[in-house]
């Protein structure tokens, strides 16, 4: 027969704090084996010092109790591994994350300032086929990529030829509030037959003020913000969405480093 341990030398024995036991008990993730009913006491089997090793390793992992309890009430090894598994690729991904956002700081704490020369642009009004969408700013990057591939192969079934870099309209709602209307297109003077998300577009003529990011998009905020300063400083910025050319991308190098985007931000006609 086990021995019974007041909570105090369960405590002692597991690394657990009194305070931590109770918040388990309280929740259903180890209960004592046995409470006084007079003195409301707790006590732990020694049968339970495993189990508590096994629930003190999960939450130093940051395992969420839920997920703990999935684990020890597992009826088989394999449910209990699945478990665990998924939670460690999960905090793989958070790592990762984590260290380009690392990496990301250090490189901007580290970066010399260069001047990045802006160039006033007029543009006409351009043909083109393209896909228009509502999106969450979080989704951007992954729409923007599945998008503009869609449009290159579809420029390709209709036999069209671009007649310049393929580009983007972003709402300043998707900067502000998160969510907004982008289009993406691919500029053609061919007959755009619409076919799913794809129909043809006519990108309105404007005035930009325009700066080249040079590398993978993670990064671009840093070349907004050059440019924001610019137009504020100048007192030029007018209301319009962001406009991105895309000089060479995904579509042309699987190479982030070699990657070549225009942005261009709306403002008054200065000719």
């Amino acid at each position: 027969m086990s021995a019974s341990l007041p909570i105090g030398d369960f405590s002692r024995a597991t690394h657990l704090s009194i305070k931590t036991l109770r918040h388990y008990h309280e929740v259903g993730l180890l209960e004592p084996s046995e409470v006084d009913p007079d003195n409301s006491y707790r006590y732990y089997s020694e049968d339970q010092i495993p189990i508590a090793q096994v629930i003190r390793r999960l939450r130093n992992l940051q395992m969420p109790v839920a997920a703990v309890k999935s684990v020890v009430a597992s009826p088989d090894v394999e449910a209990r591994n699945r478990v665990i598994v998924e939670h460690l690729d999960r905090m793989e991904g958070e790592l990762a994350q984590t260290s380009s956002a690392v990496a990301e700081l250090r490189d901007l704490l580290t970066r010399p300032e260069t001047p990045r020369p802006v160039e006033h642009r007029a543009v006409a009004p351009t043909r083109a086929m393209g896909i228009q969408q509502t999106i969450d700013r979080g989704d951007a990057l992954a729409w923007w990529q599945g998008a503009l591939g869609e449009l290159h192969a579809t420029v390709e079934a209709q036999a069209l030829s671009p007649t310049g870099p393929s580009g983007g309209l972003y709402a300043s709602e998707i900067f502000q509030h998160g969510r907004g209307e982008a289009t993406v297109y691919v500029p053609t003077d061919g007959s755009v037959r619409a076919i799913g998300r794809v129909v043809p577009l006519l990108i309105p003529a404007t005035e930009l003020a325009v700066v080249r990011h040079n590398g993978p998009l993670t990064d671009i905020d840093l070349t907004y913000g050059v440019l924001g300063t610019y137009v504020l400083k100048h007192e030029i910025s007018v209301d319009g969405p962001l406009r991105e050319n895309y000089l060479r991308a995904f579509f042309n190098t699987t190479n982030p480093d070699e990657w070549e985007t225009e942005i261009g931000w709306p403002i008054f006609p200065t000719a």
